[in-house]
């Protein structure tokens, strides 16, 4: 009688390691995507804010035209991998004022999209705005040359 006991609990224990584990498991993943996604995101970042300010140095350089700006931008996005480089607006401003001075502002507006974060959301809630798309902005200014 003894030994019948032990075997039923034994699987009523195996079957509550297994619930366990059918709860944990989807949130485990969940922050495992966060933490890829949100990475992705800063890094997306990073890089638009470093194609602002080299597009800023170029823009301070007496001489250099706004599409060489432009260009400068686009390349330093192109080469960190960002898939919307040639199509996202980056605006040149030559005249803002620095207190007695005049400086030149690069900035750039990058749509940026959720890969896996979007999809989950909406098999959780049908209308989810969760993981939409949103736009990041950088800007960089610099004094322009003399």
């Amino acid at each position: 009688m003894e030994r019948s006991m032990r075997t039923r609990l034994r699987k009523d224990q195996r079957g509550a390691a297994l619930i366990e584990a059918a709860v944990t498991l989807p949130l485990i993943l969940l922050v495992a995507v966060a933490i890829f996604e949100f990475g992705r995101a800063y890094q997306t970042w990073q890089v638009l804010t470093n194609a602002a300010r080299e597009g800023a140095r170029v823009a301070v350089i007496a001489g250099t035209t706004d599409a060489q700006v432009e260009s400068t931008v686009r390349n330093y996005m192109t080469v960190g991998s960002l898939s919307k480089a040639t199509t996202a607006p980056v605006v040149v401003n030559r005249n803002v004022t620095l207190g007695p001075n005049t400086g030149s502002q690069v900035t750039i507006n990058y749509p940026f999209q959720f890969m896996v974060l979007n999809p989950v959301a909406r098999l959780v809630v049908r209308s989810s705005n969760l993981g939409t798309p949103l736009t990041m902005s950088a800007v960089a200014v610099m004094r322009n040359e003399s």
